[in-house]
């Protein structure tokens, strides 16, 4: 059930608004309630009655009470925000394709700059200034020390028995959940530091990954009363003025803030209002700066530690603060729908400016479900899996397109909407994956792929995952004995958290240092798989994932995937047709995926300049492969055609000396085979190529090649293919008349004899 909180100013039949002074009595509010059972539920709708709201700022001033109108039965769906009929300004910004848009990052604008003007400065996270604060406030430290000693101790000792005893193993589960309850229990700060210990494999073993994951900010509430005090505060008018409707409990509440829902009273929008809970700054700044003081003992004197303990609560630390600011995160939100928000099954709320401030949100009221309601979701005849599918798209374009990525993605930020799209809510934590990183990622998949795994080790350097000083040669063996047994899976049959949990063994036994942003976006693929994998058991997210790589490899045009799609096609001098078969099969499952942007990176590869001052390797490995494919064109149907049971009649009507000759041959009959092989192979993935989406035919689709053989480069290129491929015939030519006339001689002498 939910209740509706009503407010009006006092306008003719809007709700009458009563005041009283502090300690004057108030007249006893008459109710009328009428109950109503239908469908075998009672509602029960009052009359509006006054109801007093407490001011807790300062008992003395007036109170002032708030008419209300409540209704125990829910109230009926809201509609969906049209975010296309929003006032420029107010709602959210316009879609705006991705394409071109870069890192999606504009200039402040003027309904921003004056949202963040109504409250003082927002609280950053400095700890110096926090350690030179608590140096004088010795005893509020000793007071939160103990009540943290109080809850954790316990846990600790449970621990170190286990790891004496050497039941560490036999009892993680169970000491994972004690950890997790008293995390919860502590407050915002150590709900927000759980929730990052469950992405960070090179910390904790799978055990206690797993019991993390399920960490929700789930507090208790803070007062009504207080929460629309500061709503008024920060944004300088009455509730009344602001809104018709607005709930008179939150309907959701997180560590930082709390949620209600309302209506706007000049155009009537439903809106979803955040408040942040009060003086919530100054207990982050304490807790975090003890947490820092355990981090600096535990970098000083525990030696199996493969990360700086310090330089994780400092990034951690920062990245809580910065959600303090309402501001920025609506920003954050108009940032995201800019890069992401032209896929038209993703959602993402406008932000109302004229009523944000740095600790007040309002933005559009989504109308959905959670994806871990999936009963509701079924009910609702809503594909679970079609919206996993969404999300795991929309994260890795997030990953390794744009690299500005939602960094708390748990299934509470994730909505299905009524007409099946996937809302992203909650924009305060965000991250991003250096530009380098991106591609780093891809190679690395790409090496995986190849079981390349001494480069693999050597890709932990450009990911950052290790200091450049240390020696990958042990990661290597370790690499191959975990990796050797998952490729043997198909990509499909691939299941993601095993995956993760396995390199997660290997990041514990190693001195690996996972960025943030990796493991961040490692949790939000492993979240949204084990929400398919309660609907689908044989679900694979990456059987998901590998479309969306297929298509960065077949259409990117930036020098390192090229690289990288180089390194895929050509392994020990051979190129494998089977790999581009594979990879233009799985690109064009992908929604983005257009057949006209898979040729131009191709005639790249073949007619492409090489670099000044650079040896192409490539080159040579290039031209023997495009001679060998022209010669198989040639030949391959040169041999079809003399084969075709339709020159019987031509035949017939030749003389008998040419009709006694041998057979056409190419070579034995082994080279023949391996040639027609690789002429079906090359006409295949033409007729993929051209069956594709997007992919033109007629003049239109030779021009990226007929561009390119105007340079100087491909026609060299030309001239060396013609040259090989006429040497190769030639020699096959010669190489069959002389096989003749050694046979003739060969038959002469033994008659003669």
């Amino acid at each position: 059930m939910s209740r509706a909180f009503a407010v009006a100013g006092p306008t003719p039949g809007s709700a009458r608004v009563a005041s009283a002074r502090s300690g004057a009595s108030e007249a006893p509010s008459r109710v009328r309630a009428v109950s109503e059972r239908t469908s075998g539920h009672v509602a029960c709708v009052s009359q509006i009655a006054p109801i007093r709201v407490r001011r807790a700022a300062d008992v003395d001033r007036a109170r002032r009470s708030v008419m209300t109108r409540v209704a125990t039965s829910a109230p009926p769906a809201m509609q969906e925000t049209d975010l296309g009929d929003l006032p420029p300004g107010k709602g959210a910004s316009a879609s705006v394709s991705s394409m071109g848009m870069g890192d999606g990052e504009v200039p402040m604008n003027d309904a921003q700059r004056k949202a963040l003007a109504r409250s003082a400065a927002v609280k950053d996270y400095n700890p110096t200034r926090a350690a030179r604060y608590y140096a004088k406030r010795p005893v509020a430290q000793l007071v939160r020390i103990a009540e943290i000693g109080s809850a954790l101790g316990g846990f600790v000792l449970d621990v170190s028995i286990d790891q004496r005893t050497g039941s560490f193993d036999k009892n993680a589960k169970r000491r994972a959940d004690q950890l997790r309850s008293k995390l919860t229990n502590l407050g915002p700060a150590f709900v927000k530091v759980g929730q990052a210990l469950s992405t960070r494999p090179d910390l904790l073993p799978a055990a206690y990954l797993d019991e993390l994951t399920s960490l929700q900010d789930a507090l208790p509430t803070f007062s009504d009363a207080d929460a629309f005090e500061c709503v008024e505060t920060e944004l300088g008018r009455p509730l009344e003025a602001m809104f018709g409707l607005i709930t008179p409990t939150p309907i959701a509440a997180a560590s930082l803030g709390q949620v209600y829902r309302a209506t706007l009273k000049d155009s009537g929008k439903e809106v979803a209002l955040k408040v942040q809970r009060p003086n919530i700054p100054d207990g982050l700044e304490l807790d975090f700066h003890l947490i820092r003081q355990g981090a600096l003992l535990a970098d000083r004197f525990v030696g199996s530690l493969n990360t700086s303990i310090v330089s994780l609560v400092d990034e951690f630390a920062t990245r809580v603060f910065q959600e303090l600011n309402y501001v920025q995160e609506g920003m954050n939100a108009e940032r995201f729908a800019r890069l992401y928000g032209d896929r038209p099954d993703v959602v993402v709320p406008g932000i109302w400016w004229e009523y944000t401030s740095p600790k007040v949100i309002t933005m559009d009221w989504i109308q959905g479900t959670k994806l871990d309601q999936q009963e509701s979701l079924k009910e609702q005849g809503l594909d679970v899996l079609a919206l996993v599918n969404t999300g795991i798209q929309c994260s890795l374009r997030q990953l390794l397109e744009f690299g500005y990525f939602h960094a708390d993605p748990h299934p509470g930020n994730l909505l299905a909407t009524p007409d099946g799209k996937l809302a992203f809510l909650d924009f305060g934590m965000m991250s991003e994956t250096p530009e380098r990183a991106r591609y780093a990622i891809i190679e690395h998949v790409v090496h995986l792929v190849n079981r390349d795994y001494e480069a693999m080790a050597n890709d932990y350097y450009a990911l950052e995952f290790l200091d450049k000083s240390v020696d990958v040669a042990p990661i290597v063996p370790a690499l191959a004995e975990f990796f050797d047994d998952v490729l043997d899976a198909s990509v499909e049959e691939l299941n993601f958290k095993t995956i993760t949990d396995g390199l997660g063994g290997v990041l514990y036994a190693y001195p690996f240092n996972v960025p943030g942003y990796y493991a961040l976006i490692l949790r939000s693929l492993t979240v949204l798989e084990g929400l398919a994998l309660s609907t689908d058991p044989k679900f694979k997210v990456l059987g998901k994932a590998y479309p969306y790589m297929a298509r960065r490899l077949l259409t990117d045009p930036r020098p390192q995937l090229r690289d990288a799609f180089s390194e895929l096609l050509f392994k020990d001098g051979q190129f494998r047709w089977n790999r581009l078969e594979n990879l233009l099969r799985e690109g064009a499952k992908s929604d983005d995926y257009n057949g006209a942007d898979v040729l131009p990176p191709l005639v790249e590869l073949i007619l492409g300049a090489d670099k000044p001052g650079e040896v192409n390797l490539l080159r040579p490995l290039v031209e023997k492969e495009a001679i060998k494919v022209v010669e198989a064109l040639l030949l391959g149907q040169s041999v079809e055609v003399a084969r075709s049971t339709r020159l019987a009649p031509i035949v017939a009507l030749l003389p008998e000396q040419l009709k006694r000759l041998p057979p056409i041959k190419v070579g034995s009959p082994e080279e023949e085979q391996r040639m027609m092989a690789l002429r079906e192979q090359v006409l295949k993935v033409y007729g993929m190529l051209q069956s594709s989406k997007g992919f033109e035919t007629g003049p239109n689709a030779t021009a990226p090649i007929t561009d390119a053989l105007q340079t100087p480069a491909a026609r060299r290129f030309v001239e060396t293919v013609v040259s090989g491929v006429v040497q190769r015939i030639t020699a096959r030519v010669l190489r069959e008349l002389l096989g003749e006339d050694r046979e003739g001689q060969t038959s002469a002498a033994a008659g003669s004899r």
